[in-house]
């Protein structure tokens, strides 16, 4: 089956230098995406993962086979799946998809000498035996190869720099502030030299004493006016960070949180908040790195030219060796941004799964699983440093390259200006000038090229921030508006729903209509739709095809913060927000309306419960959970909702804590707010309380 023609022809490579590129995966399920998009970067078709995502949409469950040839077709890339043994993987064409572990998908880059190089879009470069890849292996493989109309282009979509500058007030201006500053530090340490040459020239050769007095007093006063600025700037600097931070934040923050809610199912928290720390290595570069930056290269120039006015042949010994310093950070450059990429998505995953363990604290003791769970944190933990091992290891590497290499420098410099001086081309004073002329360039230019590597390294963390930024916000504000009093008439006309392209439909061309304060009750078994359908109600998702109307208008069309203004809800899965009981009902409204409050309790039969708290209202609660029962949950839930008196009221399974008593006191109460209520439910208590009832099945 391998030694097809076809196959052996593309197993010819031309270009041993082209490497792989590696591309993390975002979200839990878009391992398939970023192999595609490593393997179209590999033939020169540059595209992200935020690219991809835009051109086809896909579920939680990832991408099958069919669907990620079709989507590499539609890059013009020719896709071949082929069946094969671990024993034929060197027959492969190479880089190929390759699948793994049954739900998996990473890229095989080479194979040779029993070792297995893949890039695994989840957990970065690895390097396998044959035997621990055979253990992850299906048999399956994706081959792809340009086709007769592939084009080398570049569709990235990323966030630039520039666009930060842009949000930020006051940046401008205070970096030309900082860059002034800057260059007062600078010039002060440039004359500072000319102090040992005059000292030694002119002092003690003619042993004038008044000379060295002015001399000391000079620079002196030039030192104190240096520390002076220097201080002053770090505290610019101090100031300008804190206020950058809290721009940056706000901005990234107000984006982040706006985001649709399908954007958080389908990250790990620890994956979010690891692209939301991102914005810290961009502040620091913003702050300080671009004034640094160019202080340090106009200082080098500066430094430069005196020291060619010193001496050419000792300058260009000096350029030399800054040459050979630059090439060794350049080749150290490569693998340092592999792994910190490694490091950073290491450090996404310890933080998960430290969090999910946290949350889950119950379910782990229940199951007697605290073991197995330390051992897994463990592994990723292991992981994380790991890759703080490498990272240090070549930092260890490159330091002492660089230490030897500027060893030999001074070395052959102090050798080559012994010399010039013995022959009278240099004082000694200047020979000690241009020793400190060559400590200052050295200093500046190593300090600039590594600023420039920064800023290159800085491109992985926008490409993190990216996936927030980049990401489309709920919605933009609505054309349309709401007829004042909102009268909570709903109609559904034809509305399919399914998550991504070639997906079952959950729901197909679905309608009904609901009258106001009219009650009904969404029925059937589960799977079939019914909390699919309440989110569409809300607004948390948007019709495949069909429309949803509120008293006459498109909700599509509506604003979602008015709209769900409107609307109030209990959910499955609804927490509490760390805080008192008074500012989760009321949603930390401030001030709230305090008999308001007590009687959206009332309403849900809690207000007695709370009152026999010895804190009552100010009892403070979490996310992490509390001294209520399931029931008492519920009801807070339904107070928050109520709290807001809404024209609709959506429940999904709001009562199934609560027992036969309760929810009768409820409902009694609930009927007389004459609202508009739409309740899933699967006990008969709670179908029976409602007016109508719709029922839903599996669409076939």
């Amino acid at each position: 089956m391998l030694g097809h023609p076809h196959n052996l022809l593309h197993r010819l490579h031309y270009t041993h230098l082209k490497r792989v590129p590696l591309v993390m995966q975002s979200e839990v399920s878009e391992c398939a995406l970023a192999c595609v998009a490593m393997i179209s970067g590999y033939y020169g078709y540059q595209i992200n993962v935020a690219s991809l995502r835009r051109m086809v949409r896909i579920g939680t469950q990832g991408m099958n086979l069919k669907q990620v040839m079709e989507l590499a077709n539609r890059i013009r890339l020719t896709a071949r799946a082929v069946q094969c043994e671990v024993e034929e993987l060197d027959q492969l064409s190479l880089p190929c998809i390759i699948h793994w572990d049954l739900n998996h998908f990473v890229v095989l880059t080479k194979v040779c000498n029993g070792k297995v190089d893949i890039n695994d879009p989840a957990q970065g470069k690895r390097q396998l035996s044959t035997i621990e890849f055979a253990r992850s292996f299906t048999g399956i493989a994706l081959e792809l190869h340009p086709s007769s109309n592939f084009k080398k282009q570049d569709k990235r979509e990323t966030m630039r720099i520039n666009q930060l500058w842009e949000k930020i007030h006051g940046l401008k201006r205070t970096l030309v502030t900082l860059l002034m500053l800057s260059v007062v530090i600078q010039a002060a340490a440039l004359i500072a030299p000319y102090y040992m040459q005059w000292v030694v020239d002119n002092v003690l050769l003619s042993h004038d004493t008044p000379l060295l007095m002015v001399l000391a007093l000079g620079f002196a006063l030039l030192n104190l006016i240096k520390t002076g600025v220097t201080a002053f700037r770090s505290w610019f600097v101090v100031r300008f960070s804190s206020a950058l931070n809290i721009q940056m934040g706000a901005n990234l923050f107000h984006h982040l949180i706006r985001l649709p809610n399908a954007y958080f199912e389908k990250r790990h928290v620890g994956d979010v908040v690891s692209r939301f720390g991102s914005i810290n290595a961009i502040r620091e570069l913003l702050t300080t790195g671009i004034v640094e930056a160019l202080i340090d290269g106009l200082m080098a120039s500066v430094v430069l030219i005196m020291m060619f006015l010193y001496s050419p042949l000792l300058t260009g010994v000096v350029l030399a060796v800054v040459g050979l310093s630059f090439v060794v950070q350049w080749l150290f450059y490569f693998p340092n941004r592999r792994i910190t990429e490694e490091s950073i998505v290491a450090e996404a995953k310890e933080d998960s799964h430290f969090l999910e363990s946290i949350r889950a604290i119950q379910t782990i003791k229940l199951f007697s699983h605290e073991t197995h769970r330390q051992n897994s944190w463990l592994n990723r933990y292991a992981e994380v440093i790991n890759t703080d091992i490498q990272l240090g290891k070549l930092d260890i590497a490159e330091t002492t390259l660089n230490d030897l290499i500027f060893g030999l420098e001074m070395v052959i410099v102090v050798y080559l200006g012994a010399l010039i001086v013995i022959e009278g081309e240099l004082t000694v004073g200047m020979l000690l000038a241009f020793i400190a002329y060559k400590n200052q360039f050295t200093t500046s230019i190593l300090a600039f090229i590594d600023k420039i590597l920064s800023f290159k390294l800085l491109t992985l963390h926008l490409e993190r921030l990216s996936d927030i930024t980049l990401h489309t916000q709920e919605d933009s504000p609505g054309q349309a508006s709401l007829p004042l009093p909102v009268k909570g008439h709903i109609k559904v006309e034809n509305v399919s729903f399914r998550y991504f392209d070639q997906a079952p439909w959950v729901l197909n061309q679905l309608s009904f209509e609901i009258e106001p304060g009219e009650s009904i009750a969404i029925t059937g078994e589960s799977g079939c739709g019914k909390t699919t359908l309440l989110k569409l109600l809300l607004g948390l998702l948007s019709p495949t095809t069909g429309t949803i109307y509120l008293d006459g208008i498109d909700i599509q069309k509506l604003d979602k913060t008015t709209y769900r203004s409107h609307l109030g809800s209990v959910m499955q899965n609804d927490t509490l927000l760390s805080g008192t009981l008074s500012e989760n009902i009321t949603m930390f409204d401030s001030p709230y309306d305090e008999e308001r409050l007590k009687e959206s309790c009332r309403h849900a039969n809690i207000l007695a419960e709370i009152q026999r708290l010895p804190l009552g209202f100010y009892s403070l609660v979490g996310d992490m959970g509390s001294s209520f029962s399931g029931g008492q949950l519920q009801r807070i839930f339904l107070a928050r909702a109520l709290y807001k008196q809404p024209k609709v009221l959506c429940l999904d399974e709001s009562t199934s804590h609560l027992d036969a008593n309760n929810e009768a006191i409820i409902n009694q109460h609930v009927q007389q707010l004459n609202i508009t209520r739409i309740i899933i439910a699967h006990r008969a208590e709670t179908i029976a309380s409602a007016t109508r009832t719709i029922h839903l099945e599996k669409p076939q």
